[in-house]
């Protein structure tokens, strides 16, 4: 019997999630849900994500879902209380879940606006291991631009420099990807920092954790990863999605189209 498991984005940043999620099991059927009529989450008040969060919840209830993995970091950083209380299943989140892999003494973040001046990276760490520095910064553009149907690599370029310098400069051991956007232009962050300085992919932490809790069964087989048991589930845009998920993933799906009971 397949786990019904539950992803939540603001757009396709739940990819990253998924992808980790699929690469090491496939006894589970994926609900896949991005907010795409409202995204970018990055720049919204939190009582904005926590009035989104529950109409999430509502959205999932009916679902029979036996755990959600929370894709949206801003969403994780705001809401993370909602989604537990309403939906009263595991929810597996990013920030908490990165906090548990964090080893360096200095380490740096990169996140959207909301999700830094939330400070939860830097409560959730600090929870863990006290003596350690931790410097943030908001990358406001990313998103808006990952999100785009084809990549300026130029552009992301650009940004990478202007985010990335003032952490290279505290000399900064490891760096968080504090959103789930970011894994998908890792190859070009990757060039910006070095060889040197750990890159933390949070959807890894949080697959562990999950995995750790609903234990891969003894006899099971892994036949490699597929997409087959994932519907997709966008709330605007949804063939413009559907050329995302070409793209990203490499497969055509069915997409969706679903209210979240929004009165914007």
């Amino acid at each position: 019997m397949k786990l019904k498991i539950g992803i939540f984005d603001s757009g396709i940043g739940g990819f990253t999630i998924l992808n980790s999620l699929l690469k090491t099991r496939n006894d589970v059927e994926v609900f896949y849900i991005a907010d795409t009529k409202r995204i970018p989450y990055g720049d919204k008040k939190s009582h904005q994500i926590r009035s989104i969060a529950k109409e999430i919840c509502e959205w999932f209830d009916d679902k029979k879902l036996d755990a959600l993995l929370i894709a949206c970091n801003t969403t994780n950083a705001c809401a993370l209380d909602i989604l537990e209380r309403k939906l009263k299943i595991p929810c597996f989140d990013l920030i908490n879940s990165v906090s548990e892999v964090v080893n360096a003494d200095i380490v740096g973040v990169i996140a959207t606006p909301t999700t830094i001046r939330s400070s939860y990276y830097v409560e959730a760490i600090r929870f863990k291991k006290k003596n350690l520095k931790i410097f943030q910064q908001e990358c406001p553009e990313f998103v808006p631009e990952i999100e785009k149907k084809v990549l300026n690599k130029k552009k992301i370029n650009l940004l990478a420099d202007i985010y990335l310098n003032p952490l290279l400069k505290e000399n900064i051991k490891e760096l968080i990807l504090g959103c789930s956007h970011y894994p998908l232009i890792y190859d070009i962050l990757r060039k910006k920092v070095g060889p040197n300085i750990k890159i933390i992919d949070p959807s890894f932490a949080l697959i562990k954790k999950f995995n750790k809790y609903f234990q891969i069964p003894r006899n099971y087989c892994y036949e490699g990863i597929s997409y087959e048991n994932v519907s997709f589930f966008v709330t605007g845009k949804h063939e413009e999605f559907a050329q995302k998920v070409k793209y990203w993933l490499e497969i055509n799906k069915k997409i969706s189209l679903v209210n979240l009971r929004s009165n914007d």
